[in-house]
C-alpha cells in the first residue's frame, strides 16, 4: 500500500464525522497521488514501524512528548456549494469571536498568481461563526496570492499579499481603506516589501509587516520587520539576513502579547525572535520548534505556535531521498502545534501531526493557527483544509 493510501485511511478515521470543505490534498499527508508507486528498493514502512525513533526531545530543544488535551482535529467551515479549500497558511479569531480565513482561492500552492487569472473571480476570504456557519466571504480579484489575514482590536482586517508585495487594510466587508507597498514590485524600500507575511497591529495602532517570504536559506530576498504609524506612514525598518540575533531568513509569521513585546516567527532559522517595539533584541526561543503561525491570547499571554514544516531529510522509503541539510531542517522534531506561556516560554501541550514520521518534503497540519473565547483551536493547512480541536474537557460538538 502506497504511504498516501495509509494517510489517507489515517485522517478519514480521525475527521469521518467532520462537516467541513477539505480540499482535494487534505487527506494525503503531502504525498500526491502523482507520484510514482514504491519499488522493491523503496520500502514503504506502515506508521510506527520507521526504524528511526523521535527523541523526547529535538536538537533544538523543542518537545515531542507533551500531552495533548484536544480531541483529533475535525474539518472545518461550510464553503458554498462546490467550493473546497485550497491552500492557506491563516486563520484568526476577531473580537467579536468569529473565524476568518484566507486561502489561495481554492488553488494548491503558495506565492505565484494562485488568485489571479480564471481564478480571479473566487473570492478568497471568508468569515464563519464558531460552528463553521459561512457569515460572509469576498475578496475576488482583489489579489495575486494572499498569504496571512490578521484582524485588529477595531475588526479591520489587514491582509499581506506576497504575490503582489503589497498590504491591504479593509473594513469587514472588504472595502479598502489602506494598502502599503507597490503592486508587482519586490524590493528594500522604505515603500516596497519583498513577498510580505503577515501584518500585527499594536495598542496604539503602529504597524508592523513581517518582510519577506523570498528565498529561504538563500541569499535573496529581505528579511526583516517594517513599522508604521496607523497612518501608514513609515517609522522605521529591522533585521537583515543573516543567523545572529535580529536577523531573518523568512519572517514568516507576527504577534504582538500583551506587554506590547514583538514575536517574530524566524522560520528558516527554526527560532521565534522576541524584540520591543523599537526593535531591540530581547530573546530568541527554539523549543518551539519551526514557526509557520503565531497566535498569543492577550488576556493569558498563552502562545499557540505552528509548525509545518520540520523534517531532517529522512523519507518513508528508507533512504535519504530529501535534502539532509537546506530549507525545513530541524533534526528530531515532530510537526503540530505546540501551546507555552508568552511570558517564561514555557511549553505545556503539544498537539501533534497525525501523519506519519518521517515526513514528505511538504508542508502538514497547520501553518496558521488562532483559539477562540471557548478555548478551541483552529489549524490552517497548507494541504487545503482548515481544522477545529475542540478541547478533550468540552463537552461541546465540532
Amino acid at each position: 500500500m502506497r504511504w498516501f493510501v495509509v494517510a489517507a485511511v489515517l485522517f478519514t478515521s480521525v475527521n469521518a464525522m467532520a462537516q467541513g470543505s477539505a480540499g482535494a490534498m487534505a487527506t494525503s499527508c503531502g504525498v500526491t497521488p502523482a507520484e510514482p508507486a514504491a519499488t522493491p528498493q523503496q520500502a514503504v514502512f506502515p506508521p510506527g514501524q520507521y526504524p528511526v525513533s523521535l527523541p523526547a526531545a529535538s536538537l533544538l530543544g523543542a518537545r515531542n512528548d507533551l500531552p495533548n488535551p484536544y480531541q483529533p482535529g475535525a474539518d472545518f467551515g461550510q464553503l458554498p456549494a462546490g467550493r473546497k479549500w485550497g491552500s492557506t497558511a491563516s486563520v484568526t479569531i476577531a473580537p467579536d469571536n468569529t473565524i476568518w480565513v484566507i486561502d489561495r482561492c481554492g488553488n494548491s500552492g503558495a506565492g505565484g498568481t494562485t488568485c489571479a487569472g480564471a481564478s480571479a473571480t473566487v473570492n478568497p476570504i471568508f468569515q464563519f461563526d464558531t460552528s463553521g456557519k459561512l457569515l460572509k466571504s469576498f475578496g475576488a480579484g482583489m489579489f495575486v496570492s494572499p498569504h496571512k489575514l490578521t484582524v485588529d482590536q477595531t475588526g479591520s482586517l489587514w491582509v499581506a499579499d506576497n504575490g503582489s508585495h503589497q498590504i491591504f487594510k479593509m473594513d469587514s466587508n472588504g472595502r479598502v481603506l489602506m494598502t502599503l507597498g507597490k503592486k508587482g514590485v519586490a524590493g528594500p524600500g522604505v515603500d516596497e516589501f519583498d513577498a510580505p507575511t503577515e501584518v500585527a497591529v499594536a495598542a496604539n495602532g503602529d504597524i508592523f509587516v513581517a518582510d519577506g517570504h523570498t528565498g529561504g536559506g538563500l541569499a535573496i530576498g529581505n528579511a526583516r520587520v517594517v513599522k508604521f504609524d496607523k497612518n501608514g506612514k513609515f517609522i522605521k525598518t529591522w533585521g537583515k539576513k543573516g543567523m545572529g540575533p535580529g536577523e531573518f531568513d523568512v519572517p514568516h509569521t507576527i504577534a504582538i502579547d500583551s506587554r506590547g513585546r514583538v514575536f517574530v516567527g524566524d522560520r528558516q532559522n527554526n527560532r521565534i525572535q522576541i524584540f520591543d517595539q523599537d526593535g531591540k533584541f530581547i530573546a530568541q526561543w527554539f523549543q518551539f520548534g519551526r514557526p509557520s503561525g503565531i497566535y498569543i491570547d492577550k488576556k493569558t499571554d498563552t502562545i499557540y505556535v505552528a509548525d509545518s514544516e520540520s523534517r531532517d531529510g529522512r523519507t518513508n522509503t528508507g533512504r535519504f531521498a530529501l535534502a539532509q541539510t537546506g530549507y525545513g531542517f530541524n533534526p528530531g522534531i515532530r510537526r503540530g502545534i505546540r501551546i507555552g506561556s508568552a511570558r517564561d516560554g514555557a511549553v505545556r501541550a503539544f498537539i501533534p501531526d497525525p501523519c506519519p514520521y518521517p515526513y514528505a518534503s511538504g508542508s502538514t497540519l497547520a501553518e496558521g493557527v488562532t483559539v477562540d473565547a471557548q478555548g478551541n483551536v483552529y489549524g490552517a493547512d497548507f494541504n487545503m483544509d482548515v481544522r477545529k480541536f475542540v478541547p478533550t474537557r468540552s463537552r461541546q460538538t465540532n
